[in-house]
């Protein structure tokens, strides 16, 4: 006799966490609902206490279920669990409030791997940077997800005998929740989100490849995704990311002053001759970029340097360079950067 329960799940929950999401809501919102899936899709929006038009933009779509927490309540990991918690798909697909879906496959692409075998637990899909977005991050979100393998195919990664040190396992572990997906038992009996400030994603890709799982990259799964950021506010993200990556265990090293000349003046040329061969630039915002660049250069590795030598106990100093600070009390708006 068939369970009639098992015929009306949904084979997925997508969560969105939003705050003051307004500006692509929703195209997420309409690209989600028209997913080509086998099965049934669940969209679940978890607000954190937005004061702009994020909530009237949900109430339009009535196939939405809406959940809203108190700004105070957001937690990058806690606030991921709670979604695996209210979610009544089998997976649940991760979606930030500005990463749209590339495509109409986008789930389906994202979910396959799930089917090669049934120790991958969660699947991260790419990142495609926006049209405006400046070429310093443009290049690096090309550059880390073509790392991780080829677009026309799925790569699997695990621990075994061969990953014997520390950078290694970093790397194999790295994992983005702007775009992703986990089995919902695994999140809720296994291993869930820690709850921590910052990086809660690369913490659950490093736990659950210790603990010989194993996690996929799916290159067809793209989202349209790079941080809206000012000039200022990237620094402080920079500052934010390493410091995050710092208080979960992270091996950083302090840098010296000569390293941040260094990789500055090499960013400098390497991305000055990026944006002389990149076709995406007319003439003018070529010329544009080629005058701005060496600002982000110069902002990113000033911002990184000081977060590689600050004392992770002096929260005042912390909390001077950091973005989440500077945002408060919304420290939700981070959450779907």
């Amino acid at each position: 006799m068939t369970d009639p329960t098992a015929q009306t799940q949904p084979r997925v929950t997508v969560a969105i966490l939003t705050y003051n999401g307004e500006v692509y809501l929703e195209r997420i919102l309409t690209e989600v609902l028209a997913q080509e899936l086998d099965g049934a899709i669940e969209v679940l929006v978890i607000d954190s206490g937005s004061t702009d038009s994020t909530l009237d933009i949900v109430r339009r779509y009535p196939a939405v279920r809406l959940h809203e927490i108190p700004n105070a309540e957001f937690g990058h990991g806690k606030t991921r669990n709670l979604a695996a918690q209210l979610a009544t798909g089998e997976f649940v697909a991760y979606l930030t409030h500005d990463a749209i879906p590339a495509s109409r496959s986008w789930l389906r692409e994202l979910l396959e791997p799930f089917r090669l075998d049934e120790r991958i637990v969660a699947v991260m899909g790419k990142q495609i940077p926006r049209a405006g977005c400046f070429p310093l991050l443009k290049y690096e979100i090309r550059g880390v997800f073509a790392g991780f393998g080829p677009d026309f195919g799925t790569s699997v990664f695990y621990k075994d005998a061969f990953v014997q040190s520390e950078g290694v396992l970093n790397a194999i572990s790295f994992y983005s929740d702007v775009n992703s997906a986990a089995r919902r038992d695994f999140l809720l009996n296994t291993i869930p989100y820690r709850d921590v400030r910052y990086a809660e994603d690369q913490l659950f890709g490093k736990d659950l490849i210790e603990a010989g799982y194993r996690k996929a990259y799916a290159g067809r799964a793209a989202v349209e995704h790079s941080n809206d950021l000012t000039l200022n506010e990237y620094g402080k993200r920079i500052f934010d990311e390493t410091i995050g990556l710092r208080q979960i265990g992270f091996p950083i090293p302090a840098m010296t002053r000569g390293t941040q000349v260094r990789l500055t003046a090499r960013g400098i040329v390497g991305d000055t001759l990026r944006i002389l061969r990149d076709p995406d630039f007319s003439w003018k915002r070529r010329l544009f970029w080629l005058a701005m660049n060496p600002r982000y250069q110069v902002r990113k590795w000033a911002s990184y340097r000081p977060s590689t030598l600050v004392d992770l106990a002096d929260n005042g100093a912390i909390a001077s360079r950091s973005l989440e600070h500077s945002r408060k009390p919304s420290v939700g708006s981070t959450s779907a950067s």
